[in-house]
């Protein structure tokens, strides 16, 4: 039995061993294999090349100017390596004297770490220029890695800047909302190269390579490339946008050229800055210079500068006045004064305008009009027709973080401030003031719906890659106040063109116009006070905000020009040369035939 239970054991043991070394050599085979295969193939993503901007005849206005990043390579910082890692940096600084040697082994510490083997940036970007004499040299060392790299550059420097946008290196926000960020290095910011950045970042490459154990590459497995250079073209024009942008040397404020479908010409807000110097960096100086600034040239007023409309917006009311509870021959006796609650509501005619309807109203800016027009027809009716028509809502312009403004009403103020309505608030209202904020953008927006009946979308693109942006519209308007719409056109046309008119002797445009100016205060004026004081007696940051929103031609409206003059008093004084010009030009470059 001994015998047996020895040879039981034995036999037991060996089939033992004989199982586990078919496991291993057999069935394992594929586990390990696989554990083999992740230790030696590698899988590199390439970073994409950023697409370019062009405008409306293809002229460049974000490009990529080509260039080269140093990487080194990882682990360089141990006790063997530390001599390596110097003698390297050296030789770096030694041809490359424009780099700083500090920032070099900061990015390099940053990212260096015992679970990093990939090559470390130190050197983002160095003109081609400038790497063309030394890279050779650089090349062949081991531990530094050239690679290709592009980097963003605006041609136009400062125009458009504020419609257009830039480029910067990605924070960690950045990285968190957009992995691809990371590898990229650079995100839009601002502007258009912040609402298309997903697009005009592509998507990245992959090449697949096999290393050995001190993870050096063998042979390159497979490749697929980047989906890149993806080209975004806009409605700009860039000559255009030149010529005004010298009307506004000097001026605070914004604009926007728009045809009447809603293709954005030219747009610009001021003052700006070079865009480049986001892209390059710039000094702690100039930064605070630039966000201290009263007139805030980091803001771009088209869209996110909230101002009162003033008398901009009276076509609007005016058009829902004569299709509500009133008719195109309503009228008032402008007076100059009317008292109310214990208060006096001036209209800005000291002697007042006499009897006025609709159109004088308009034509002349009356305010007594709109006063007690107000008053028959409400606070609610009014905020529900303004915002039907789009105001206190975004104009969808393909711009990001578009404000929306606001149009006051009885709801907004108890939710916002928990207190009551007054009805002192809808006079001040009447004449867009008050409470009531629009962006410019909004007020080119209603000035095409009332030249055309028809609410256009904005928009700065006009090819993404070689898909064309149709022209989208918003029907409004009720079959009422389509029919009205005649007498608010005939009304601003008067503006234009009338002796009374309160644009007319400030235009000297070729092309027949029609429009309203508008002067927004910026400060109340008391109740004591007789006389007010001339806009340019005041103090420059106490004057009011200049509008003046026309189209034209008139019969046969084509564009919609909007110019706003933070502190420049009148509308039409301030505003009607520029607006003048800027059709002039319109014509002179055939985008309006005579």
């Amino acid at each position: 039995m001994k015998v047996k239970f020895i040879i039981f054991v034995f036999a037991s043991i060996w089939l033992m061993l004989i199982t586990r070394v078919f496991f291993l050599a057999i069935q394992s085979n594929n586990y390990y294999s696989e554990l083999s295969q992740n230790n030696t193939i590698k899988v590199e993503q390439i970073a994409p090349v950023r697409g370019e901007i062009l405008d409306l005849h293809n002229n460049p206005v974000a490009i990529n100017k080509l260039g080269f990043k140093i990487s080194l390579a990882p682990h360089l910082l141990s006790k063997k390596q530390k001599k390596n890692f110097e003698a390297e940096i050296d030789l770096i600084t030694e041809l490359l004297p424009s780099l700083d040697r500090k920032k070099i082994e900061k990015n390099y510490r940053k990212k260096d770490s015992f679970y990093n083997h990939n090559f470390i940036e130190v050197v983002p970007f160095i003109p081609y220029e400038e790497m063309t004499p030394v890279y050779s040299v650089l090349n062949l060392r081991k531990n530094i890695k050239i690679t290709a790299a592009p980097k963003r550059f605006y041609p136009y420097k400062n125009i458009a800047a504020h419609m257009i946008g830039y480029v910067a290196r990605a924070n960690k926000k950045d990285i968190e909302e957009n992995p691809l960020v990371d590898l990229i290095g650079y995100t839009g910011k601002t502007g258009i190269e912040k609402y298309y950045n997903e697009y005009l970042q592509g998507t990245p490459g992959k090449r697949k390579i096999k290393v050995n154990a001190n993870n050096q590459e063998i042979e390159q497995l497979s490749f697929t490339p980047a989906d890149e250079n993806r080209k975004l073209t806009l409605s700009l024009d860039m000559e255009l946008q030149q010529y005004i942008s010298k009307l506004f040397d000097g001026k605070v404020g914004t604009y926007v050229v728009m045809h009447v479908d809603g293709a954005i010409l030219s747009a610009g807000s001021f003052p700006n800055y070079d865009l480049n110097i986001f892209v390059n960096g710039m000094s702690h100086q100039m930064y605070d210079d630039l966000s201290s600034s009263l007139d805030h040239p980091f803001t771009n007023k088209l869209v996110h500068g909230l101002y009162p409309p003033g008398s901009t917006i009276k076509p609007a009311l005016g058009l829902l006045y004569i299709t509500n509870d009133l008719n195109e021959r309503w009228s008032v006796d402008c007076k100059s004064k009317l008292p109310l609650g214990g208060r006096i509501f001036r209209c800005w005619k000291h002697q007042g305008h006499g009897h006025t309807e609709i159109v004088k109203a308009i034509r002349e800016s009356c305010d007594d009009y709109f006063y007690k027009g107000s008053l028959v027809l409400g606070n609610q009716k009014m905020s529900a027709g303004l915002k039907r028509y789009n105001l206190g809502a975004k104009t969808g312009v393909d711009l990001p973080n578009e404000f929306i403004g606001v149009v006051p009403s009885r709801e907004w103020k108890y939710n916002k401030y928990k207190r009551i309505w007054n009805v002192g608030e809808t006079l001040n209202m009447s004449i867009g003031q008050g409470d009531f904020l629009t962006t410019p953008m909004q007020i080119a927006q209603v000035t095409a719906l009332m030249a055309t009946g028809k609410l256009p979308k904005p928009h700065f693109a006009k090819f993404i890659g070689d898909q064309e942006i149709k022209a989208e519209y918003q029907e409004v308007l009720t079959q009422k106040e389509l029919a009205k719409l005649p007498v608010i056109r005939k009304a601003m046309y008067q503006v234009c063109n009338n002796p009374h008119g309160t644009a007319t002797q400030y235009l000297h445009s070729k092309v027949t116009l029609a429009g309203k100016t508008g002067t927004a205060q910026v400060i109340g004026i008391k109740q004591d006070i007789k006389k007010r004081k001339l806009e340019h007696e005041m103090s420059y940051y106490n004057r009011s905000h200049a509008w003046f929103t026309t189209y034209g031609p008139y019969k046969k409206p084509q564009y919609v020009v909007m110019v706003m003059i933070e502190h420049g008093g009148h509308g039409g004084y301030a505003a009607g040369s520029i607006t003048s010009k800027i059709y002039n030009k319109l014509l002179e470059l055939g985008y309006i035939k005579k």
